[in-house]
């Protein structure tokens, strides 16, 4: 007989100025970094900043190219450089926000397939939740306490040994 396996998913709204005041710098800094993206082709800009275990905040931003697949997501630039800088410390929170270049309003926008899968990989490998932080277009900002939270049924290591 069928079983249905279920996951429950949720995240938490908050006012920004709710929000502790590193969180809030995170934010930012989420935010001027993805005015800095190179996103010539699909004018999309996102910015996404680390918080880690040592108080450092690593940005990145997306870098798109000519060759579509050779570009890379804001989540992934900055997950990858944390850890090439600082390959010991703990993932604490990310931040990631989003604007069409031609608009001044940033808006809430979840990280893509694979950038959810490489977050996923690095909170199993630290063994410790990562918080994500998405502010939305009405100033408030949604929380989950895990990237599982964004991808409930995942591919992981201990797959592999099986």
């Amino acid at each position: 007989m069928p079983r249905i396996i279920k996951k429950e998913v949720s995240l938490t709204q908050y006012e920004a100025d709710e929000l502790d005041e590193v969180t809030q710098d995170l934010i930012e800094t989420a935010k001027q970094s993805a005015l800095k993206a190179y996103a010539p082709y699909s004018n999309f800009q996102v910015g996404a900043a680390l918080l880690l275990d040592n108080g450092k905040i690593i940005s990145g931003n997306n870098q798109e190219n000519a060759c579509y697949p050779a570009g890379l997501c804001a989540e992934r630039v900055a997950f990858f450089s944390a850890k090439s800088q600082f390959p010991d410390c703990q993932i604490l929170k990310v931040a990631i926000v989003a604007k069409p270049a031609s608009q001044e309003q940033f808006k809430m926008a979840t990280p893509c397939g694979s950038c959810r899968q490489v977050m996923s990989e690095y909170e199993n490998n630290q063994e410790q939740h990562i918080k994500v932080y998405l502010p939305a277009t009405d100033g408030s900002v949604y929380e989950s306490d895990s990237v599982d939270n964004f991808l409930p049924f995942k591919f992981s290591n201990k797959d592999l040994n099986s």
